[in-house]
């Protein structure tokens, strides 16, 4: 990388580039030969660059149809990532229907995705039928997952009293008991890392049947209304004190959504079930999260940044082996003799 820098341009929406594009990942980039250079997305892609490497969070058609011209003039550059494996994650349903798919040998822990229906209509989500081996509370979120506000809003539902205040599409979640926190999984390339953060508190068993209302995501630091020692339960609980899941289960994990959804930038969230400790639910994955929230961010994205770096610089040898060997072919071997003539030179992996 010494011999020549790796341009990364970026094309994202104003607040995302504010908190990703920070000047400590700018400067950290740049200091070990990977340039981050914005695009103007007003302006057609092919006209800037050259770029080794895209990297996006931008929709449209006018956009993707861009993409695809820029990947036939630059065939041996990165796209991160293709608008089509993001576009799976735009479904609350389609996202995790890939953890049902993985398979993973692990003989001390399980995973799964928690108990779920989609409702599309207002009849059906009054259908008690439809509602068949589902739970309450349960977790109601946009059908939608587009990272627009209106797809970040959520409701703990405590009982079908308020099934009226939803408004399909929507999935509705069974809701799990897990110690009021959740594993948060960064994945950026082949690197993985897991952070804990607060989550909704559990629900005692005996309080279930009694407890009404529906509760906004918003308002989960505020639940004095419904439980007044919810606000110390926050306060009193210690993260230190919580058992991270085993790194070489979530790095499996990760490894295995990232081939299966062929994606390279993406968080997912667990939670453990507080029943049984060993079994972990995905119950969210998240195209290009915020990075930045993630400790050490820097670090991990120029690593994976370099990697890709390498992976190209690798290719670009090949070709050219590829095009000296038919070269030496067409001569009839000529440059053969040449090159036994000249001193050779080891290389050094």
């Amino acid at each position: 990388m010494a011999d020549r820098r790796f341009c990364v341009g970026y094309a994202l929406a104003p607040k995302k580039q504010q908190s990703f594009i920070q000047d400590s990942l700018v400067s950290l980039a740049a200091s070990r030969g990977v340039d981050l250079v914005r695009i103007d997305t007003d302006r057609p892609l092919l006209d800037q660059g050259p770029f080794d490497c895209i990297l996006h969070k931008f929709y449209g058609e006018d956009w993707r149809k861009q993409l695809v011209e820029f990947r036939a003039k630059n065939p041996n550059a990165f796209i991160l990532d293709s608008p089509d494996a993001i576009e799976r994650l735009h479904n609350r349903i389609s996202m995790l229907q890939v953890v049902s798919e993985l398979k993973i040998d692990n003989p001390d822990e399980s995973f799964g995705i928690p108990k779920q229906i989609v409702i599309y209509d207002k009849e059906t989500l009054f259908d008690r039928q439809a509602w068949e081996g589902l739970k309450f509370p349960v977790i109601a979120k946009p059908l939608v997952a587009d990272g627009s506000a209106k797809s970040h809003k959520m409701a703990l539902v405590f009982n079908h009293d308020c099934l009226n205040k939803l408004k399909p599409p929507i999935v509705l979640q069974e809701f799990v008991n897990h110690g009021g926190v959740i594993f948060k999984v960064y994945v950026a390339g082949q690197y993985v890392k897991c952070v804990k953060r607060k989550s909704l508190p559990d629900e005692p068993e005996e309080k279930l049947g009694n407890v009404e209302g529906l509760l906004s995501f918003s308002q989960v630091s505020n639940l004095t209304t419904r439980e007044k020692t919810d606000d110390k339960y926050y306060k009193m609980m210690q993260l230190d004190d919580t058992e991270m899941p085993p790194l070489s289960f979530v790095t499996d994990i990760a490894r295995g959504l990232r081939r299966s959804m062929n994606l390279n930038l993406f968080n997912f969230d667990v939670i453990r079930d507080s029943k049984i400790g060993t079994r972990y639910l995905i119950i969210d994955i998240n195209y290009f999260p915020g990075y930045a929230k993630m400790p050490g961010y820097e670090k991990v994205l120029t690593d994976f940044f370099c990697d890709l770096a390498q992976k190209k610089e690798a290719v670009k040898n090949s070709e050219q082996e590829t095009r000296k060997i038919v070269s030496d072919e067409d001569d009839g071997g000529l440059s053969d003799d040449r090159e036994n003539k000249e001193t050779p030179v080891q290389v050094q992996d």
